[in-house]
């Protein structure tokens, strides 16, 4: 029992979670603004309005800076783990579900021409920039009030 009391007071990995929670579930409204439909897939989802692996990551280095220092190697090191995080989220995830969308073109052309294929690759892997600055966004807030 004393591993979960633990875990409830470490106030850095609370608010960090608490961050990828909102994220996740603003995914939802943004999606329903997006196309007036509700997809409560995405609670599980990556990709798409706010990145949630930058809420994550960002509010966790928040955090982190407004208890141990802005100055400390803890939070440099978090800090850096957070521009990695940001930098696969719009760089190479986002490169990923491109030519996801890229090779899902092909196979429906070849299924144009009877060649039957059953899978199709998940698109939304990554995040546009935006998508990304809004995911820091939402973790530096979450920090801010969860502090």
């Amino acid at each position: 029992m004393g591993f979960f009391r633990e875990i409830s007071r470490n106030h850095i990995l609370l608010s960090a979670l608490c961050a990828w929670l909102v994220a996740q579930i603003l995914k939802i409204f943004f999606e329903f603004w997006r196309t007036k439909k509700i997809k409560f897939s995405l609670l599980i989802s990556s990709g798409g309005m706010p990145s949630s692996h930058t809420s994550l990551a960002v509010s966790a280095s928040t955090a982190i800076g407004l208890k141990e220092g802005f100055y400390t190697p803890l939070f440099a090191l978090a800090a850096v783990v957070s521009m990695v995080v940001m930098y696969d989220a719009s760089g190479v995830r986002r490169a990923a579900g491109n030519q996801a969308r890229a090779i899902n073109d092909v196979i429906a052309h070849l299924e144009k021409s009877g060649i039957v294929l059953d899978k199709r690759l998940k698109e939304m892997l990554g995040h546009t920039p935006i998508e990304v600055a809004c995911g820091a966004i939402v973790g530096i807030l979450t920090a801010l009030i969860l502090a």
